[in-house]
């Protein structure tokens, strides 16, 4: 935008603002266009996106900012009595989502002026597509159960209420406590849950046990585990379909292990993403093999989860967490990496997420080399996946259990197999 402006004349170094809000308008407008009932359209939303720059331009010339409101009041006026002197559509639609949409319109023309380009064509790109949508979202909305607006709501109130009211200070031995980051990691792991959960409500649970495991881990590859053990029990036309689903849900604990490194520590990803590849590679031929040998069929059971973003179950892997930080710098103080090897295969065993989170945690503390925090991950993973092991085998019976078994056997195989490659070229 600078270097065409510095080609233009004096007279026109404006120029530019005034084609893209020109863009935009056009952009807006263009899909107004399909509604036969919207009043306003491509040449209406165009034309109110200049005068919105205009507006703005003769503001700044004139020193008068009192024009912008005047503005906007002309164009919500405009649009108002449009909808007054006609009737109402036979669908009853009134016509207020148009009204919104062409004030948006000429305050993002306003932006336009102020030097705020990028954010005025994000906005305005986001509000097309929310027109456009408007089926998808209507019935996403209609789909919404109490349950699904609730988690919504708890998880609203982790994020944008109790969040900003943590101090963000270190507390504790090690100074390794800090309420701020402790429930920020709560948020996350919530925030993973809860897009698992979601998409798991729109997706269905009746598209295949190859969606139903991948968005069943993303949710709780322990919950998913567990639930489809015990209907491999109930009943042995469901093992195929168990073993599958159990499978992939731990296959995508280390996408979300990946996720969770890149976005908290991503110096650690060069040493720890080729463990994770290994881990995913080696373990994902099995379960394509498993599929193309069990040939899982037949109607799938429901999926039993809880809230992600229940109170209770943030305030329970807070907890969680804030202790297994409080081990690990501890035990890594008293016994050194033994002591941190420890904690990762007792912690393991029922949440990898938190041993994860605390050894990032004291390697942003500068308390944990990258090689060590690799090696914890790795037994925490190896651990969790033996307690899944054992759990499928209490649960379903050997029959299903074996199969279970070498599946996970052949993703853990796959991390042992990386982690000693990347320790051999390290060494």
């Amino acid at each position: 935008m600078d270097e065409l402006i510095a080609w233009l004349p004096a007279e026109l170094v404006t120029l530019p603002r005034y084609v893209v809000a020109l863009a935009i308008g056009l952009l807006m407008g263009l899909e107004r266009e399909r509604n036969p009932a919207a009043k306003a359209g491509l040449r209406t939303f165009a034309l109110t996106a200049l005068f919105g720059v205009l507006t703005a331009h003769l503001s700044t010339e004139l020193g008068a900012p009192w024009l912008v409101a005047v503005g906007l009041l002309l164009v919500g006026g405009m649009m108002i009595a449009a909808y007054l002197r006609s009737p109402q559509p036979a669908d009853g639609d009134p016509g207020t989502t148009t009204v919104a949409a062409l004030i948006l319109c000429y305050g993002l023309g306003v932006l336009v002026w102020h030097d705020e380009i990028q954010l005025a064509v994000m906005l305005g790109i986001a509000a097309t597509m929310l027109l456009y949508f408007k089926p998808e979202l209507r019935g996403l909305s209609e789909h919404l159960s109490r349950r699904d607006l609730l988690s919504v709501l708890q998880f609203a109130v982790l994020a944008l209420i109790i969040l900003p009211l943590l101090p963000n200070q270190d507390y504790g031995p090690y100074g390794a406590i800090n309420p701020h980051q402790v429930w920020w990691m709560v948020v996350l792991i919530a925030g993973v849950g809860l897009a698992g959960y979601a998409a798991l409500r729109v997706v269905g649970q009746e598209r295949g046990a190859v969606m139903l495991g991948l968005l069943g881990g993303l949710v709780s590859s322990t919950a998913t585990t567990l639930t489809f053990s015990r209907h491999a029990r109930a009943s042995s036309a469901m093992l195929p379909v168990a073993v599958i689903v159990i499978v992939l849900a731990n296959l995508v604990v280390l996408v979300r292990l990946g996720v969770l490194a890149a976005m908290l520590a991503p110096e650690v990803m060069p040493q720890l993403l080729p463990v994770l590849i290994g881990g995913l590679v080696v373990g994902g031929l099995g379960a394509a093999y498993g599929v193309h040998r069990l040939q899982p069929q037949g109607e799938l059971p429901a999926l039993a989860m809880g809230n992600p973003t229940e109170l209770r179950t943030a305030l329970g892997f807070g907890l969680l967490y804030a202790v297994v930080l409080l081990a690990a710098a501890w035990l890594s103080d008293w016994l050194g990496t033994r002591g941190l090897y420890a904690v990762a295969l007792v912690s393991g065993l029922t949440d990898v997420d938190a041993i994860t989170l605390s050894s990032l945690r004291l390697h942003n503390l500068g308390q944990l080399p990258v090689a060590i925090l690799v090696n914890v991950i790795t037994l925490a993973v190896l651990a969790n996946l033996v307690f899944k092991s054992m759990l499928t085998l209490a649960i379903g019976g050997w029959q299903m259990a074996r199969h279970a078994m070498a599946g996970m056997g052949a993703l853990g195989l796959g991390l042992v197999v990386a982690w000693a490659i990347i320790r051999g070229f390290s060494a």
